[in-house]
């Protein structure tokens, strides 16, 4: 299939919205008893015990995560070695408590995850480094330790499908983030496609900011040879595929690869998920409908068509945002360890100040190879329910000029929770963040490929939001939507554009003393 034919695509988007007439006329109850496993096991794979190091790094959170990638390099680079990757895969995709009770346990990670099924797996292809040698890797959170997939160098395979892309070339590691669909699909059915790029979004939050908090090169690639990348990785398509590629570190000489080879068949013996999968035929379509089939193709997609930028609205009624000057003394890791999904939200504001911080710190982009200039990106559009000193109402963020357009003004609390999927959390919150994105024209800009872009974008802003939000000492929580409400909601301003994320932020609301003690 072309990545030029979004049909496909548009199908899968259209037929996996929410509506209230949809939910109420196809409900979906849980079947408990085959609940997926949540790790993936390879029973027959000695583990590589990783040292678990919880040392904060100096930058400062907030300006770790407004980082885009794009500076000058920094010859301070720490070295990428076993520990390094240790500390990031531990912050980005590790267990960080566990807590048993009546049905099992229940395993809290360090990135958020629809559902707390975390489906999003982690592999590392890697050149000889110290304390651990060249080779292909998968990560189990479970225990916390590394399983050999294949001996020696196989990067030259991961920046082949890729067509040579420079930073993975030059990378002594990279990661490899896949999606297990049946672990999500259980609860959200056709719907989990979406999720992958979600919840791979919050995962990459984590790590983009752990990277530039030390300083360490870290590039995003989405355009690679699909089944060049799941045939590596020993995957089955229908089941698991890879997402999203990650190069991290720089250093060309000691980079230098072996020339490729095509890899042998994988076949590993993994432990079953459950005792039986329900299949969703939609999210395989959707995949392979936004696969490149070729590292020629790659190739081509990384070289996008430019696009202009649609002005609507206002512009002379523009809010500058005023950002805090001083930086949040607190590292990236602290952040993580700290970080939740909020349930309950106090109604009470939040300062202007504030919510401009969070915004700046999470609107300045990421480094990957989909973001370029003309190339649509996702927008964050607001409901403002209590923010000090700006009036109740909807907004646009004018990433242009750095700053709120006003759309409506009055208060919007119950049609936050309406479009929140009709939960308390958004109309509770002191404000909540829609990512929009205009699919028509990602679409034809980075072909059906722009879909996977368009999704993960979103959800590495929201991602970055969450940490944000409780590095000012407030709460958040990622929430799902009614498609179509949302365009509708704060259009004319978002006609043709497509919901991508929502976030609520505000004030969490503090349990009774009483309570609490207990």
């Amino acid at each position: 299939m072309s990545n030029r034919d979004m049909t496909d695509l548009w199908a899968y988007h259209d037929g996996t919205k929410h509506s209230l007439a949809r939910l109420r006329a196809d409900p979906h109850v849980l079947d408990w008893e085959i609940l997926p496993r949540p790790f993936k096991v390879y029973p027959t794979l000695d583990p590589i015990p990783l040292a678990r190091d919880l040392t904060g790094s100096q930058r400062p959170v907030l300006e770790a995560l407004a980082d885009d990638g794009r500076g000058p390099g920094d010859a301070g680079a720490p070295q990428v070695d076993v520990d390094l990757l240790a500390h990031l895969l531990y912050f980005t995709a590790g267990v960080l408590k566990r807590r048993s009770h009546a049905m099992g346990e229940t395993f809290f990670r360090a990135a958020a995850c629809t559902g707390n099924l975390h489906h999003v797996d982690v592999y590392l292809a890697c050149t000889d480094l110290p304390g651990l040698d060249a080779g292909l890797y998968h990560f189990g959170p479970h225990d916390f330790a590394l399983r050999r997939l294949r001996a020696a160098d196989q990067r030259a395979a991961l920046f082949g499908a890729a067509a040579d892309e420079p930073h993975l070339r030059d990378a002594p590691a990279i990661l490899v983030l896949t999606s297990t669909w049946w672990r999500n699909a259980w609860k959200y059915r056709g719907r989990a496609y979406r999720h992958a790029f979600w919840d791979a979004g919050t995962q990459l939050a984590n790590l983009l900011a752990l990277a530039a908090a030390r300083r360490l090169p870290a590039h995003l690639v989405l355009g690679f040879a699909d089944d060049a990348v799941n045939a590596l990785l020993g995957l089955d398509v229908e089941h698991e595929a890879a997402l999203a590629l990650v190069a991290l570190g720089s250093d060309a000489r000691r980079a230098a690869t072996p020339a490729y080879e095509a890899p042998a068949p994988l076949a590993l013996e993994t432990l079953p998920l459950s005792a039986r999968e329900v299949a969703y035929p939609a999210i395989v379509a959707a995949h392979r409908a936004s696969s490149l089939a070729s590292p020629a193709e790659a190739a081509a997609w990384r070289s996008p068509p430019s696009s202009a930028e649609r002005a609507v609205g206002d512009r002379s009624a523009l809010v500058a945002l005023d950002p805090r000057d001083e930086p949040v003394a607190q590292t990236v890791e602290a952040v993580i360890l700290r970080r939740g999904s909020t349930r309950r939200f106090a109604r009470e504001p939040i300062a202007f100040r504030t919510l401009s911080t969070i915004l700046r710190a999470v609107s300045r982009g990421v480094p990957a190879d989909f973001v370029a200039p003309g190339v649509p990106r996702a927008e964050p559009y607001l409901v403002v329910n209590a923010v000090g000193g700006t009036p109740p109402g909807t907004y646009a963020y004018d990433r242009t000029h750095d700053a709120l357009l006003p759309l409506r003004a009055g208060s919007f609390r119950r049609e936050a929770g309406f479009l929140g999927l009709g939960q308390q959390i958004p109309s509770d919150a002191a404000v909540d963040v829609f990512w929009l994105c205009d699919l028509s024209a990602m679409f034809g800009a980075l072909g059906s490929r722009g879909y996977r872009a368009a999704q993960l974008e979103a959800a590495i802003a929201g991602g970055k939001a969450y940490l944000a939000a409780y590095a000012l000492g407030l709460g958040a929580s990622g929430l799902t939507f009614f498609d179509d409400d949302v365009t509708t909601f704060f259009s004319p301003h978002a006609r043709g554009k497509s919901v991508m994320f929502l976030m609520a932020i505000g004030v969490p609301e503090r349990a009774p003393q009483a309570r609490a003690s207990r």
